[in-house]
């Protein structure tokens, strides 16, 4: 059995030979981008995606968050995140074998008209056979289904957040046709089950007697001005909050300004997050980096993501956790602390770091402990957000980038799980590199 055959074999019936066959795969030229995209053609028409709904599993979209940190770690630190994250979308629920053979099977004619119908009579089936009738999608054509959906807030915003994904990793793995394919037809699927547009419904009712658009500027505003809106986003009721923030937006603020504020104020929500809330609340960089990415400049899109943030609970000051003292901050001290649960630590050795401009060590660090954690066990949100700092940061005052790298390594902290997968994958790529 060749190489490539035996990591099809994984992939199809995953046994306890997965990191050795991974190991093998990655280790030929080009081996991480084939192996990924054998995993995404292979992975996508088999997994259960209909048995999720509402939600929605992460073993392919945190596909994109790992290749994304890729530039912060080191190769086997790299490595491995890729095995365990390819491991969990392997072990993701199946489709039955007669549904999987119908979703191979389906393809439509690759029309934008009839995907874009199906999508709106919310007829998921038909809008992922439409999307794979496609020749070979381009990044183009996932923006296009990411404006279909931006206003459309089912699971949290996660249509947007995956149209936007799966078209950044189809670029990341060379964007072949078959796989191509396969993720637009993904995207295709979640944009065309049951919407939600509650929030942006609301926001527009708030602005009927005046057109605007939110224009993409650089923030500007010191710390202490955003505090009001980052009072405003926390503690409000949703009525008074949106009343408020598109008052903000028709007086002309930018969307500089305007995620500075969501970024303060989703990394208060974070600390103030239950463990059993760490992941989801850590949800919300996820999507504020979608909008960071996409630009939009419709208001609704931003008071859904005001809204979002606001859905979180908000603890009173005092009973929050805060960072330790740490005369000498570094960075070891930095991932030990986030790595032997000490939150309190990790936060004063963050902030001591990113106070003294140490933005990408701090970064780094957070992607190294992520990488040593098993996606399994929280739904891979611990790669999902600190990707989606990756790529927040170079859109934030700095005063908002340290408070997001705060609140983050209280997160990765507390949400520490099992190693043992990411130990296995080191033995097998270790194993491999010695032959």
């Amino acid at each position: 059995m060749t190489v490539e055959s035996r990591w099809q074999q994984e992939l199809e019936t995953p046994t306890e030979a997965f990191f050795v066959a991974f190991a093998d795969r990655v280790a030929g030229p080009d081996g991480v981008r084939d192996a990924a995209r054998e995993a995404v053609k292979t992975l996508i028409p088999r997994i259960d995606w209909e048995a999720y709904l509402p939600h929605l599993p992460h073993g392919i979209p945190g596909l994109r968050a790992v290749l994304r940190l890729q530039p912060l770690l080191e190769e086997q630190s790299f490595l491995r995140a890729l095995a365990t994250q390819l491991h969990m979308a392997a072990h993701e629920g199946r489709r039955s074998a007669g549904v999987h053979a119908q979703v191979l099977a389906a393809k439509g004619s690759g029309s934008w008209r009839n995907l874009e119908g199906f999508i709106q009579s919310r007829r998921p089936g038909l809008a992922s056979a439409e999307a794979q009738g496609f020749d070979l999608p381009e990044v183009g054509d996932f923006q296009r289904l990411g404006q279909l959906t931006e206003t459309d807030m089912a699971n949290v915003g996660h249509k947007v957040a995956l149209a936007c994904d799966l078209g950044d990793l189809h670029g990341r793995l060379g964007r072949p046709k078959a796989t191509g394919r396969r993720l637009f037809g993904l995207a295709a699927w979640l944009a065309a089950t049951p919407e939600d547009t509650f929030w942006a419904r609301r926001a527009a009712k708030r602005m009927a007697d005046v057109e605007v658009a939110v224009p993409w500027t650089d923030s500007s505003l010191e710390e202490q001005a955003l505090a009001a809106q980052v009072r405003d986003i926390c503690d409000e009721g949703l009525v008074a909050l949106l009343d408020r923030f598109t008052e903000r937006l028709k007086a002309g603020q930018g969307a500089g300004d305007t995620l500075a504020a969501l970024v303060l104020a989703a990394s208060e929500k974070q600390l103030d997050a239950r463990r059993d809330l760490e992941g989801k609340t850590a949800w919300t960089f996820a999507y504020l980096a979608t909008l960071a990415r996409t630009r939009p400049t419709d208001p609704r899109v931003w008071c859904q993501a005001a809204a979002l943030v606001n859905l979180f609970p908000t603890d009173e000051p005092e009973e929050r956790v805060r960072p330790a003292a740490t005369p000498e901050p570094n960075v070891e001290a930095l991932l030990n602390a986030i790595l032997d649960a000490e939150p309190a630590l990790a936060m004063g050795h963050a902030q001591g770091l990113a106070s003294a401009g140490n933005i990408e060590p701090v970064l780094a660090a957070l992607a190294e402990a992520a990488s040593r954690n098993d996606p399994t066990f929280n739904h891979a949100h611990q790669v999902l957000c600190v990707a989606a700092a990756a790529d927040l940061l170079p859109h934030l005052p700095p005063f908002a980038q340290e408070a997001m790298l705060v609140a983050l390594a209280k997160s990765l902290a507390n949400s520490q799980g099992s190693g043992d997968l990411g130990r296995l994958a080191d033995r097998a790529l270790a194993a491999r590199e010695q032959l």
